[in-house]
């Protein structure tokens, strides 16, 4: 649950509006899902950047109101904290002049001067304007500053609710207001001088440095004390300046355009935009940290991670600086959005690992697949709900979307994908989860360039750096899909994307592509492609199939391994845009380069309307014991991945092997090969890469004996038999030869792809003392068996044997085909 509240947080911090227990819909949607209530808080919106965006086009005059209403409340509840904070930094003024004039003064008349520059005046005007303004929200009660009682009490009906905003005029108040932004002017361009005195000061005075550390201020009704640094108050007013534009823009966004104050605040607006405007271009107030070499620190990158700690799993906002990445949690403090320090790690040094998580437990997994589900019941309900008008269904909408929001960000905060571990030459450590390896990518070539390029560290005032977090960002929100709009002209349907080969890689190496697809978390939004053979030219012609609602983008990232399959790296990148119109029910190939790789794929899309995803997590088919042509069918192949997996890897590690095929692998090595098989296909391939060889071929050959039917159906064996008595070879091969051609799809393709195998497995028989002959010894009996069982099993055994000897000759083999053709038109990249 604390996983869950976290990301909760993260959507107050937006605006999102309040819901009350007796205005929430199907309250059972999220019942099995989560084990908690959500409780939803009112939250001001006085923040620095606006809301999530709304799928709303329209809003009723009275949601307007009911909106503005709570704008303003939010106005007035920040003017009181602001008013309390300005207070707290004016109570040492005082004594500090007065201890200017004796012999031992903490600060000279001069320096006090500088340090509490323009703060009067900026609390004189700022009580001037909350105490208009309370008086205007709130004619018949008296509410002292630091109480909220008043803020507090019920609402009004909404009937006169509407009619007495409708007749609330605060436009003046705003545009007066606005007016006198002029004594901020003073306190910006001298703002770095007083912090550079408090600086001094500290490293200098201790009384000083004992005042500055701790200055407390009441606040509420109940004085809960709340701790400041004297530079933390100081940056209060570039903080509470740089919001006024998006304060006043989210009031007259509120505000019925036949309301009396729209114009007004339209005014008040363009005046403090204009205003801001000049102060950005002479101001410091993002301010950067000058590093020794006369370079400043700024932000160079910025996103939503998930912090994995001993506590759990966190959604926090990194920020990647010049020098040093920092770690920051975003919270509602104040009622106003604000980043708290989390960590940060200097650059200088800094070692980065990635790999992928592994599933987690199968309780977690059942969970995370009722959440889809739930997800994709909310937006079937939400879809249904925005053809309507009324006041009542906006509402039923809003707080649909917020649901919608709640699962997609507890998916983000929990699902399985990349981990990042980065060390720093301190000791520290610390993992963060990327939302997929795309990102992953990103962030890992952003942070190795920009260390790369640092060689020292001044350490940060890692106040400040928190604090200027909320102007700095460039991310506002994390990658929730949900509030995404014009969802005409996104996919919904079935993307089938057929993986086929690469080209350009330097050395040889083993090596898949991961796809990703920017959908909604209904379905499975990431897949990747088998591991290659170990070659310069990696070849997959492997189909991968999304389920796509809401998709835009495809996310291809090319990764390497090493020869003895201890790492993965990442080569290449790309981002494929999706055209409907040149993908729509009819295969597209493209060529996409991915760094120095070019990757060869093709793409259909089929649009249909989406079944709902299952409740329970997908289990893989097990592959040992099914029918061939079935196991086919369900990876959309014709050469089954096992059969592919375990020849490229004798081929990779076995040719040179003595008795390759003959000797037999340990069966607990065996046997555990074929669970992985059943139960995880990338667990088996990673196996695969560490266990002994002659386990990889024991696998095989299990694989074969073990299917309920042949790979050479039974009833062919009399045929075979008949043709091997033909004694013209020529027309021998040429008869076995056509019923070879006769088999079904995936019998023949896997017939003919094992063949060549052996035939390359024999060019080494004076390494590996396996001739042709002792191969199809090896491999008669288990690809080929007669109908029944006769008496003679010498005679059946010397057919077995002779058909694929005569086969393992034949000069004229054909070629097998791994995948199906494809009707493929070439589209250019």
């Amino acid at each position: 649950m604390e996983l869950y509240t976290e990301a909760v947080d993260y959507l107050k911090s937006y605006g999102i509006t309040p819901v009350t227990e007796d205005e929430i819909m199907d309250s059972d949607l999220l019942q099995d899902v989560f084990t908690e209530e959500t409780e939803w808080v009112s939250h001001s919106p006085l923040q620095t950047e606006p809301c999530l965006p709304s799928t709303l086009t329209t809003e009723s005059p009275e949601d307007l109101l009911q909106k503005r209403t709570v704008v303003l409340k939010g106005v007035l509840i920040s003017e009181e904290i602001y008013l309390t904070e300005l207070e707290t930094l004016l109570t040492p003024m005082k004594a500090l002049k007065a201890a200017a004039g004796t012999s031992q003064p903490v600060l000279s008349t001069e320096q006090v001067q500088t340090v509490f520059y323009q703060i009067p005046e900026l609390r004189d005007l700022h009580k001037a304007f909350y105490t208009s303004l309370r008086a205007k929200l709130q004619p018949d009660e008296v509410m002292d500053p630091g109480s909220q009682q008043g803020l507090e009490r019920e609402e009004d009906p909404v009937t006169q609710l509407c009619h007495r905003e409708h007749n609330l005029c605060v436009g003046d108040l705003f545009h007066k207001f606005v007016n006198q932004l002029g004594v901020y002017r003073g306190f910006i361009d001298n703002y770095e001088n007083a912090v550079d005195i408090v600086q001094k000061c500290m490293q200098s005075d201790q009384r000083f440095r004992t005042l500055a550390e701790s200055m407390m201020s009441s606040r509420g009704s109940d004085n809960v004390k709340t701790k400041y640094t004297f530079e933390a108050l100081l940056y209060k007013p570039l903080d509470r300046v740089m919001k006024t534009t998006l304060v006043l823009h989210d009031l007259w966004k509120h505000t019925p355009p036949d309301h009396p104050d729209s114009i007004t605040l339209q005014e008040a607006l363009r005046l403090s935009s204009s205003f801001l405007s000049g102060v950005n271009e002479r101001s410091h107030c993002k301010r950067s940290v000058k590093l020794s070499r006369g370079e400043r620190r700024q932000l160079m990158r910025d996103g939503f991670v998930v912090d994995v700690s001993e506590n759990g799993h966190n959604l926090r906002h990194l920020f990647l600086y010049t020098d040093m990445l920092l770690c920051a949690r975003l919270t509602s403090a104040g009622r106003q959005a604000q980043y708290r320090f989390c960590w940060y790690l200097p650059l200088v040094g800094l070692k980065l690992h990635w790999a992928a998580e592994h599933l987690p437990s199968s309780e977690y997994q059942v969970k995370i697949s009722k959440t889809r589900a739930k997800m994709y019941q909310l937006k079937q309900a939400l879809q249904q709900h925005t053809k309507g008008s009324k006041v009542s269904v906006s509402r039923a909408v809003d707080r649909l979307r917020r649901k919608l929001e709640e699962c997609e960000i507890w998916l983000l905060t929990n699902m399985p994908s990349f981990t990042l571990d980065l060390h720093s030459t301190s000791g520290k450590s610390h993992t963060i989860r990327l939302f997929s390896l795309y990102d992953l990518t990103e962030w890992k070539e952003a942070i190795e360039k920009q260390s790369g390029n640092c060689i020292e560290m001044v350490p940060p005032d890692l106040l400040s750096v928190t604090s200027s977090c909320i102007k700095l960002r460039m991310t506002q929100q994390p990658p929730v899909h949900c509030v995404q709009s014009n969802e005409s002209a996104h996919m919904c349907g079935s993307l089938y994307v057929m993986v086929q080969s690469a080209c350009g890689l330097q050395n040889p190496s083993s090596a898949y592509v991961c796809v990703e697809v920017d959908s909604f978390e209904f379905y499975e939004r990431r897949k990747q492609t088998c591991l290659s053979a170990f070659c310069v030219t990696p070849q997959w012609d492997e189909e991968l199939v999304f389920q796509v609602d809401g998709a835009r983008q495809l996310l291809l990232v090319f990764v390497s391994q090493t020869e003895n399959g201890t790492q993965d790296d990442i080569v290449g990148r790309a981002v494929l845009n999706l055209d409907t119109d040149n993908m729509l029910k009819k295969w597209k190939k493209v060529t996409c380069s991915l760094g120095q790789v070019d990757v060869t794929l093709s793409i259909k899309y089929m649009p249909h309307p989406l079944e709902p995803p299952s409740t329970t997590p997908p289990v893989q088919e097990p592959v040992f014991c099914v029918p061939i042509g079935q196991v086919a069918m369900q990876e959309s192949v014709l050469v089954p991945h096992i059969v592919r997996s375990c020849v490229e890897e004798i081929e990779r590690r076995g040719l040179k092997e003595e008795g390759i095929y003959r000797i037999s692998g340990a069966s607990s090595e065996i046997q555990a090969l074929k669970h992985a098989f059943n139960t995880n296909y990338r667990e088996a391939v990673s196996k695969l890469r560490t266990v002994d060889v002659n386990a990889v071929s024991g696998t095989l050959k299990l694989y074969f004996r073990e299917l309920p039917l042949p790979l050479i159906p039974s009833e062919r064996f009399r045929d075979l038999a008949d043709a091997l008595d033909i004694a013209d070879p020529y027309l021998r091969a040429d008869s076995m030869l056509t019923l070879l051609q006769a088999l079904p799809d995936v019998n023949r393709n896997t017939l003919l792809f094992l063949l060549h195998h052996l035939r390359r497995v024999a060019e080494r028989k004076e390494e590996n003392k396996m001739s042709l002959s002792n191969l199809a010894t090896v491999f008669g009996p288990s690809l080929l068996r007669p109908p029944v069982a006769r008496v003679d099993i010498s005679q059946e055994v010397e057919v077995q044997v002779r058909v694929i000897f005569i086969y393992l000759q034949c000069q004229n083999l054909p070629e097998a085909h791994l995948t199906k053709h494809l009707d493929i038109d070439d589209l250019e990249t």
